[in-house]
C-alpha cells in the first residue's frame, strides 16, 4: 500500500515489521520476511537512505516514525499530483478552445426537443457554481416556472441568481407568488416590458436559449447550448444591458410581490432615462447613451418633471423615490 510513498513490496515489509517490533537485527528481519541475510542488509540499506530507518551502536534497526517518515514524502508528491491535475485541466482548454475553433458543433449544441431542453436547463443549475443569469419570457417552452426546483437548491448553495421577468410573465395566475418566493431566498429580480428571448447562462461559461421561438402545433421546439466564445460574450452583454434597463422588483411587508410601482406612469425606456438622471449622469452622456439627441433627452426629463408635477430635476428625483418608480 505504500507504493505511494516510494516503497517496494520487500521494503514495505521490513518497515512494517520494524514498525511492530520497534528494534530488530538483521537475522531476525530476515526469518521474518522469509529472505537471506545478505538480502535483508540490502533492503535496510535502502531504508535507511530513504530516512526510514536508523541503526543502532549494537548493529540493529529502528523504525524512524511514520509522521516523520513518509508525511513529507507524501505532502510532496500530493503537490506533484495537484500540479500535473492543473497542467491537464490548462491543456484540455487549451484542447478545446482549439478544437471549437475548427468545429462549430464543439461551439454549439443543438438540441431537438422538448424533452431535451428541459434536462439541460436542470443540469446547467444542477452544475452551477457561481451564478446563473436568466431571461424569463411569457409562456413555457422547457417547464413552467414553478417546476423550476434546480434554482431553490442552486440558491440554496449560494449560487448568485439575477433574473429578468417580461411583465406579461407576471401576470399569469400563480407567478407572483412563485417569484416572491424565489426572492426570499436569494433571487435578485427585475422587469422589463418586453424581453427579446428566452435565455439561461450558468457561470459565463455555457448559455441555452431556444433557436425558434413559437413552435406551432405538434412541431418540438428546438433549442441551443452554447459555450465559450464570442457568441456567448454577446448573450452576456445583452443580459446586462437588459438588466440595466430593467426595474428591480421588491417584496412587500406581506410577503407578496411589491409590484414595481402598479401606478408608475413611465415606460421602460423613461425608467432607464430617469435611473441615468438620478445617477448623476450628464445630459449629453446619456445622449450618447441612449442614441439621442441633447435636446430630446432634455424634452424627455421635461417631461418627466411634468408626470412627477416636478420644477427641478431634484424634485423629480425625490418623487421618483417617494412614489418607487425606481
Amino acid at each position: 500500500m505504500l507504493e505511494v510513498a516510494g516503497l517496494g513490496e520487500v521494503e514495505e515489509r521490513a518497515y512494517r515489521l520494524l514498525v511492530k517490533a520497534a528494534e530488530a537485527g538483521v537475522e531476525e528481519l530476515a526469518g521474518e520476511l522469509g529472505a537471506t541475510a545478505e538480502a535483508v542488509t540490502g533492503v535496510l540499506s535502502s531504508l535507511r537512505e530513504q530516512g526510514l530507518v536508523r541503526e543502532t551502536p549494537d548493529g540493529r534497526f529502528v523504525p524512524v516514525p511514520p509522521d516523520v517518515a513518509l508525511g513529507p514524502r507524501l505532502v510532496r508528491q500530493q503537490e506533484t499530483l495537484d500540479w500535473a491535475r492543473r497542467t491537464v485541466e490548462q491543456l484540455t482548454e487549451e484542447y478545446r478552445g482549439n478544437v471549437r475553433r475548427r468545429d462549430a458543433g464543439q461551439l454549439v449544441e443543438v438540441l431537438p426537443s422538448r424533452a431535451a431542453l428541459r434536462e439541460q436547463v436542470r443540469h446547467l443549475q444542477d452544475s452551477a457554481r457561481e451564478e446563473v443569469l436568466y431571461f424569463c419570457r411569457a409562456g413555457h417552452v422547457a417547464m413552467p416556472s414553478a417546476d423550476n426546483t434546480e434554482e431553490l437548491d442552486a440558491l440554496g448553495r449560494g449560487v448568485d441568481y439575477r433574473v429578468i421577468y417580461e411583465r406579461a410573465l407576471l401576470e399569469e395566475p400563480g407567478m407572483l407568488p412563485n417569484v416572491a418566493y424565489g426572492i426570499k431566498l436569494g433571487e435578485r429580480a427585475r422587469a422589463i416590458t418586453l424581453l427579446p428571448v428566452r435565455m439561461l447562462i450558468a457561470d459565463r461559461t455555457t448559455a441555452l436559449l431556444p433557436l425558434v421561438q413559437h413552435a406551432g402545433g405538434m412541431t418540438e421546439p428546438t433549442g441551443a447550448v452554447v459555450r465559450g466564445s464570442s457568441l456567448l460574450d454577446a448573450l452576456i452583454a445583452l443580459f446586462e444591458e437588459c438588466w440595466v434597463r430593467a426595474t428591480p422588483i421588491r417584496i412587500a411587508e406581506d410577503g407578496e410581490v411589491a409590484q414595481t410601482s402598479p401606478s408608475c406612469p413611465l415606460d421602460a425606456d423613461e425608467l432607464y432615462l430617469l435611473s441615468l438622471l438620478v445617477a448623476g449622469v450628464p445630459d449629453k452622456s446619456i445622449a450618447t447613451q441612449l442614441g439621442l439627441s441633447q435636446r430630446t433627452v432634455q424634452r424627455r426629463v421635461y417631461h418627466l418633471m411634468e408626470l412627477a408635477g416636478a420644477q427641478t430635476r431634484m424634485q423629480l428625483a425625490w418623487h421618483a423615490a417617494r412614489a418607487s418608480w425606481l
